[in-house]
């Protein structure tokens, strides 16, 4: 009965509402979740002026702003830890995923989505910042959508509430997500682990419990850790897979495919299209409500440089490691990899690129890219578990141990139901997010604008 009922939900978060036909015979099926984040990411880049383009260089001078309280973070540290649960199994298999559907094609339409996805980051991070609230366990600052859907019902109502029923709601899909989320990550870390180096998936799933649980189950070391992890994962993978003399042929290639005028004929429009959207919003999660969880922490003068700081981290997410992935792909012989599929088709890319090694480095890839973006979804569960369950260290603790039983159970066990939940916790948070986006834009922009004519002065 659960089983069905969550089956039924995802097919109607994810599955096609309707199919649009396109020419040679192919058609283009749009789902719930795009219908609502890509009209989304169009007005909020119309609304903020094409914020992402316009404004880059203020993203990179963001990332210095300092903070003052010791237990507080900055902004560099919340793109830190948004990175960390953005730069994910989406970046690897996720890139495979779309290009092996999609040809390279795909890869232009998820630069395009993180691009207009840039922008709604931007009005959902800003907004945690203006609604965000002192944390008394952790220190510093807290808040996201649960914080300001719930100020949004308030000021609706005219009266104070401890709880209102969306924001409970969106708190309620956030920790079910980021539980089934643990499962699918321990899965594929063992899976990858069990081809490179012959370990079982029990050991591989005991050793990653314990080493999470050394971590977060300590105050504030989970910051700490992304910190130093975070920045070395991105930089190593990003000069280990970029080819600089192989470049100009790669985005020839994209941009020839980009627009299907051969795959269009072919009737395969729809899927270079939907593929490379798809992924590009599943890897980004602009509009999900998650970066907001961490946005909210930053300390910084103006709410809107913590905006700049997330949108500037969906360009990482999607324009750089995605891309760095899908050269890898695209640089490795068609008759090579023809009949591959998932985490076996990249490691046998990456073993034609660098031998043996390259099989061991995507393993460890995993691992870091996987192990951090634990670590960042039990950060965002703080905020959540705190607006559920208020102040208290055993709520705050006994989620963080049944992520762990879930993180155990997933690196032993085959495909489970709870896989389902990760996806539909993180459709209905997108659900109750984006709709929340709309009326309280207008805050955002505001402080957008404020932060424009600051700059002038």
């Amino acid at each position: 009965m659960i089983v069905n009922l969550i089956t039924t939900v995802y097919n109607f978060l994810w599955g096609d509402l309707f199919t649009i036909p396109l020419p040679g015979g192919g058609s283009l099926g749009i789902s719930l979740l795009i219908l609502l984040l890509i009209p989304t990411g169009i007005y909020f880049t119309i609304r903020t002026r094409f914020l992402p383009i316009r404004l880059f260089p203020d993203m990179i001078r963001a990332l210095s702003e300092k903070k003052n309280e010791k237990s507080s973070l900055s902004s560099f540290q919340t793109l830190i830890v948004s990175t960390a649960t953005r730069v994910g199994m989406g970046n690897l298999v996720g890139v495979v995923a779309a290009v092996s559907a999609g040809g390279a094609g795909a890869v232009f339409w998820m630069w395009v989505t993180a691009i207009i996805g840039s922008s709604t980051a931007f009005i959902e991070a800003t907004l945690a910042q203006l609604h965000k609230e002192e944390d008394p366990l952790y220190g510093g600052y807290r808040g996201g959508p649960a914080y300001y859907i719930h100020d949004l019902v308030e000021d609706h109502l005219k009266k104070k509430k401890r709880y209102v029923l969306p924001a409970v709601l969106f708190a309620i899909a956030g920790l079910i997500c980021w539980c089934g989320i643990s499962q699918v990550i321990s899965n594929s870390v063992a899976s990858s682990f069990k081809n490179a180096f012959s370990i079982p998936p029990l050991y591989t799933s005991i050793m990653l419990v314990i080493l999470s649980a050394i971590i977060v189950l300590r105050k504030n070391a989970t910051v700490k850790v992304l910190d130093f992890v975070v920045p070395v994962m991105a930089v190593c993978y990003f000069f280990i897979t970029v080819n600089l003399r192989q470049i100009p042929s790669v985005f020839a290639r994209i941009f020839e495919e980009a627009f299907g005028l051969r795959q269009m004929a072919a009737g395969g429009f729809g899927a270079v299209l939907m593929n490379g959207v798809k992924r590009g919003l599943f890897s980004n999660e602009a509009g999900s409500g998650s970066a907001p969880c961490a946005a909210a922490a930053a300390e910084c003068d103006r709410p809107a440089k913590a905006g700049l700081v997330q949108a500037l981290g969906v360009f990482v997410d999607t324009i750089v490691i995605c891309s760095c992935t899908a050269m890898i792909m695209l640089l490795a012989p068609k008759d090579l990899i023809n009949g591959l599929s998932g985490m076996d088709l990249l490691q046998t890319a990456m073993q034609y690129h660098l031998g043996k090694f390259g099989v061991i480095f995507i393993a460890l890839t995993l691992f870091l890219f996987s192990f951090s973006t634990f670590l960042g979804i039990l950060f965002y569960a703080r905020s959540n578990v705190a607006y559920l369950f208020g102040d208290k260290w055993c709520f705050q603790t006994a989620y963080k141990v049944l992520a762990l039983v879930m993180l155990f159970i997933g690196g032993i066990a085959a495909y489970t139901f709870v896989w389902d939940l990760g996806d539909v916790g993180i459709g209905l948070m997108t659900i109750f997010n984006i709709i929340a986006l709309y009326p309280l834009a207008g805050e955002a922009l505001s402080e957008l604008k404020s932060y424009e004519e600051s700059k002038k002065l």
